[in-house]
């Protein structure tokens, strides 16, 4: 009997530790990836947590008391509501512009063979490789040059976030062109269509969900920048410019409002470009 129950004994304990590689093998990446998500989404909780504290002194780094004054009187810093305000209207026509601009510019790399078409797709690379201090300063140089036409402020910052945004957006709407079934646009104009027509209803619509991801990507990356934005800004104050500065002596929680004000707001407009995909794709499916 004894022989027999140490005999069973390994037999069960080989049988437990293989469910048990198993489930981790299956459950591995899972795993893996809620921890990189929580990792990712900790400082952020964090933030807007701090959000609603009511500090007992200028720096919002200790919890105290749970208070809802932060989100109701988030301008009451000085200076924070024309940061904001300036950020927001950089982003925004930073971002009209460079999408458009990156748009065309992805079909006619795309679609098109011309002289110097290697060279413009290294022109469009470079500012992803670039060091933001190296790209800062050479706009800068590129500005004290040009005092005559244009000073530092709202402009300069405007001229450099388009720059580099548009890499962004060609990148993007390049990588919807390269998968675009043209049959869709040969068909329209089989049936009648000009190519302007054909653009508008056709091409346009199928690449609106690849636009509109390249440009939450560059107003993101647009209200997020603080080094060119630095250099190239002049007298002009940014909100990452305001925050730098109001850092030194003090971080209120309005900064932490305006923040997660921003986070919140760029999620809802994600998921809703996320469903639009998602609807855009069943419709072109069921077109199919």
């Amino acid at each position: 009997m004894t022989t027999v129950a140490e005999a069973v004994a390994p037999r069960a304990q080989a049988g437990v530790a293989t469910r048990v590689w198993r489930f981790v093998k299956r459950h591995a990446l899972t795993v893996y990836a809620l921890l990189a998500v929580g990792y990712l989404m900790l400082p952020i909780a964090v933030v807007i947590l701090f959000s609603f504290n009511h500090p007992t002194g200028r720096f919002n780094y200790v919890w105290n008391t749970f208070t809802f004054d932060n989100w109701i009187h988030w301008n009451s810093i000085l200076g924070i509501q024309s940061a904001v305000e300036t950020s927001l209207e950089v982003a925004t026509l930073a971002t009209l512009v460079a999408t458009a601009l990156g748009t065309l510019i992805a079909l006619a790399l795309v679609r098109h063979h011309f002289v110097g078409r290697g060279a413009t797709n290294l022109l469009v690379f470079l500012p992803l490789s670039t060091p933001e201090i190296v790209l800062g300063a050479s706009l800068l140089t590129l500005f004290l040059n040009t005092t005559s036409v244009i000073q530092l402020g709202f402009w300069t910052i405007f001229i450099a976030h388009v720059m580099f945004i548009v890499s962004f957006v060609v990148i993007t709407v390049k990588a919807r062109l390269i998968g675009f079934d043209r049959h869709l646009e040969e068909a329209a104009m089989d049936l009648g269509a000009n190519e302007v027509t054909t653009f508008r209803k056709i091409t346009l619509p199928l690449l609106a969900p690849a636009m509109l991801a390249a440009a939450l990507l560059g107003f993101a990356l647009s209200i997020d920048d603080f080094v060119i934005t630095y250099l190239n800004a002049g007298p002009t104050q940014t909100f990452p410019i305001f925050v730098w500065g109001i850092a030194r002596v003090a971080v209120p929680p309005q900064v932490n409002v305006v923040a997660s004000a921003i986070f919140l707001v760029a999620i809802a407009i994600g998921l809703g470009n996320v469903f639009w995909q998602y609807r855009s794709a069943k419709r072109t499916r069921g077109v199919a």
